[in-house]
């Protein structure tokens, strides 16, 4: 074991020390056509990615003939800053660049991974379950329990289903603690992430092992537990040759969740009562309200007692993800069981602050990024109204409170102020397959701090455990 580590950190500072100078390239090679047009070709690029950013704002944020002109510049300004390079000469000088930070990141991210320190998460062998009950939803994943007879495959191996009747909907949550009454000694779901945590928390607080069959649209949560979303059935093997791994458990204002509590403007699309059936074009219906209009409410936060204030989105994870990608979907969570949330803010007003965002990532003023252990959330400033469906509700005072649009692991609710958000640091007990694809880690975000001080350290440097392992935090 003491050799492998050996290894890899040679490897990781080799890794680093490519990164480093194939970084170091790509600015020579600017630097070096100045005369031919260098300078010339970072320009074009910085500003082709302005402009195709302030596009994307207009896009999103407008309507009618402005939406036409962002979506004409977001999609033409790439196209024109290559035909530019291209007619003045400075292809291959842009090319050359490219190619030489591209490998300076792919080395950079692939020097971090190897450079983390081994997770002491192992699995345990389980005892095999007597009396299993599985809970499952038909509807669910467009038919997966159907599709991938799951029923009998459940039932040949000694568990009892409980079928949701899609035309009668049932509380999954007091069926699960039926279960428990009635003597079941493990809990499982076949449906997706919302459905899963209902019943995890069950099984939490009753100390029961809990199984994840991923039978939804997306199942993030058992993505990032390593199981094979696209053969829900092979879960089921967990039940007669299984093992057992603890992980958080999320809770906001009393109710579980495993994946992530989003508040704002994505909370607003999803109360909508046309977002299941078109959700890209109830999302572009109702963002120029929901982002630019003059007045819209927006949030603040207490983040571990840090104020955060006039943010448009929240986004509050079980456990962190390695970057703000998972906004749009893209996101991924390393561990399971750190005990903290992630926590993401966006505040974007203008095509300016859209820029922004696109030239500084995570660094930009209208973003913020970081962890904690308990997020107060409650609403800001006076909103207008916003048109179409649910989504248009303001919110509604209750006892001196206000209501507000939350959606919890995708589905939408309405919670009272102050929204609270915290974590249950290795509460659940989760049964997986002893046969699993597992879950590659995600690539980290490149740190070139990081990476000068493990390309420069000596043989046995490696990046210290915890900023290893986590995404860059920034709080403000």
């Amino acid at each position: 074991m003491r050799r492998a580590r050996s290894r890899a950190g040679l490897a990781a500072r080799l890794l680093a020390r490519c990164a480093v100078l194939a970084a170091t390239a790509a600015v020579a090679v600017l630097l070096l056509a100045l005369g031919g047009g260098g300078l010339l070709v970072v320009v074009a690029g910085m500003l082709g990615l302005v402009v195709c950013a302030a596009g994307i704002w207009w896009f999103v944020a407008r309507r009618g003939p402005v939406r036409l002109l962002g979506a004409f510049l977001a999609v033409a300004t790439p196209v024109g800053v290559l035909v530019f390079y291209a007619r003045s000469g400075l292809w291959l000088t842009a090319l050359i660049s490219s190619l030489c930070w591209a490998a300076a990141v792919t080395c950079g991210r692939a020097a971090l991974h190897r450079a983390r320190p081994p997770r002491s998460r192992r699995p345990v062998r389980a005892r095999r379950p007597k009396r299993a009950v599985l809970i499952m939803n038909p509807k669910s994943g467009g038919g997966k329990v159907a599709r991938f007879d799951l029923v009998k495959r459940a039932e040949r191996l000694g568990a009892r289903v409980i079928l949701l009747d899609p035309s009668a909907p049932a509380d999954v949550g007091e069926l699960a603690r039926v279960a428990v009454e009635d003597g079941a000694d493990l809990l499982g779901v076949a449906g997706g992430d919302g459905t899963q945590a209902l019943v995890a928390a069950v099984a939490a607080e009753h100390g029961l092992p809990f199984l994840v069959i991923p039978a939804g649209t997306r199942n993030h949560f058992a993505m990032d537990l390593g199981l094979d979303r696209a053969a829900p059935a092979r879960c089921l093997d967990a039940l007669a040759d299984g093992e057992e791994i603890r992980v958080d458990l999320g809770d906001v204002s009393g109710r579980p969740f495993v994946n992530t509590v989003s508040f704002g403007v994505y909370a607003d699309i999803v109360r909508s009562p046309e977002y299941r059936g078109d959700k890209a074009g109830t999302a572009l219906k109702l963002m120029p309200d929901l982002l630019a209009r003059k007045g819209a409410r927006r949030l603040d936060a207490r983040v571990d007692g840090t104020r955060l204030a006039d943010q448009q989105a929240l986004l509050i994870s079980n456990n962190p993800y390695v970057s703000p990608d998972e906004l749009s979907g893209g996101g991924r969570r390393p561990v399971l069981d750190d005990g903290e949330l992630g926590v993401i803010g966006v505040r974007v007003e203008s095509a300016a602050q859209a820029a922004e965002l696109a030239l500084w990532g995570s660094q930009a003023p209208g973003l913020t990024v970081t962890t904690a252990r308990w997020v107060e959330v409650t609403a800001g400033g006076p909103r207008l109204p916003v048109t179409g469906g649910e989504a248009a509700q303001t919110p509604v005072a209750v006892g001196g409170e206000e209501e507000i649009p939350v959606a919890v692991d995708g589905e939408a609710l309405w919670l009272r102020t102050p929204v609270v958000c915290s974590v249950r640091p290795r509460a659940l007990r989760v049964l997986l397959p002893r046969d699993r694809p597992g879950a590659p880690p995600p690539p980290p975000p490149v740190d070139w701090r990081r990476l000068l001080a493990l390309a420069c350290g000596p043989a046995g440097h490696t990046a210290s455990g915890a900023a290893a392992r986590r995404p860059a935090q920034r709080s403000r």
